[in-house]
């Protein structure tokens, strides 16, 4: 079985739009992904999917040798410790430090601060950040404060890493400063990597898996592919 399988999946919400219709999608362990598409067109609903923020209506969503479409609500967090999450808008506690934003997952999952401080400095001396670790957010560039989340992401070693439009806010050249964190962190711990964007660049240049989504429909998958031009045009 595949790292991530996409069974059939149709994601309805109640205002009747369709976000994902018979989806179907398989991503090997240590892949490189990229979702494109229009706005609303089911890339952010796709991501929800596999960190179980969303289930869908019908169909399966297995991550691991688990359906998570079935998991229950109490046993999500399970499903959360194996996974991170890096946001367009960074979600960074703002009177928390470097070093405390990064811990916070590890202390809610009960960790002696002994191991905490092991795993977010080896996570902040990934991300080129280990000298930042007494700063506060506000104290930080863009850049900078995505490279937290991206450290945050990583402090528990996850399997799986889920990215939201993680450049989406940022300049190009610090754009490409984040993409290689995270091909860096894709090439050598073998990470799986799952990312939604507009990036027409950053997906040209990388040459990795691209899938296009449409209306809620995967439209083409190519292995090592380019962005579309049409791919921001809805059918």
């Amino acid at each position: 079985m595949e790292f991530i399988e996409i069974k059939n999946c149709y994601k309805i919400y109640k205002n009747g739009v369709t976000a994902l219709a018979d989806g179907n999608l398989t991503i090997s362990k240590g892949e490189f992904v990229f979702l494109i598409g229009p706005t609303a067109s089911g890339k952010s609903t796709l991501l929800k999917l596999l960190y179980r923020e969303e289930k869908p209506n019908k169909g399966e969503v297995h991550v691991g040798n688990i359906d998570i479409s079935k998991l229950r609500n109490s046993k999500v967090y399970k499903l959360r410790r194996k996974i991170g999450i890096v946001f367009q808008d960074f979600k960074l506690l703002p009177k928390l430090t470097v070093y405390e934003n990064v811990a916070y997952p590890l202390e809610s999952y009960g960790m002696r601060s002994k191991e905490i401080k092991d795993f977010v400095l080896k996570a902040l001396e990934r991300v080129g950040l280990k000298d930042k670790y007494r700063s506060y957010p506000h104290e930080l560039s863009g850049g900078e404060q995505q490279r937290v989340c991206i450290a945050r992401a990583i402090v528990n070693e996850p399997k799986l890493i889920i990215c939201d439009e993680p450049t989406g806010n940022l300049d190009p050249d610090t754009s490409k400063e984040i993409m290689d964190v995270l091909v860096k962190i894709n090439e050598e711990l073998g990470t799986t990597i799952v990312m939604a964007t507009h990036d027409k660049e950053i997906v040209n240049r990388l040459k990795k898996r691209v899938i296009t989504i449409k209306n809620g429909v995967i439209v083409s998958d190519k292995k090592k592919g380019k962005y579309d031009n049409e791919a921001d045009k809805n059918i």
